[in-house]
């Protein structure tokens, strides 16, 4: 049972020690899906303040108190998903460490 258990550790460690690598040329193209997709979330994130504000002004001029608590909702939603968005990628990182298995 002792030398299972030992081999056992012995392959944790050697596994370890593998991290993952990109292959050459790869990061130009990381960088320019990455930079799509930040702009993409910003724009979305700004469609999302704007019609929700569309929706509460909507809702007061028009008598539509439903309308106006929808419109809340959303800019409270946008907000909660905007705080997410800038501290998920911390916790992340802090969780996965070097990205080495």
């Amino acid at each position: 049972m002792n030398t299972i258990t030992t081999t056992g550790h012995h392959l944790a460690a050697g596994f370890a020690a593998v991290c993952p690598k990109a292959p050459p040329g790869a990061q130009v193209h990381v960088d320019d899906i990455m930079g799509y997709v930040l702009w993409g979330v910003g724009i979305l994130f700004l469609l999302g303040i704007v019609i929700s504000i569309g929706a509460v002004v909507g809702g007061r001029v028009f008598g539509m108190p439903h309308a106006s608590k929808a419109g809340v909702v959303g800019l409270v939603m946008v907000f909660v998903a905007v705080i997410g968005y800038l501290i998920l990628p911390g916790i992340l990182d802090a969780m996965l460490g070097s990205g080495c298995i």
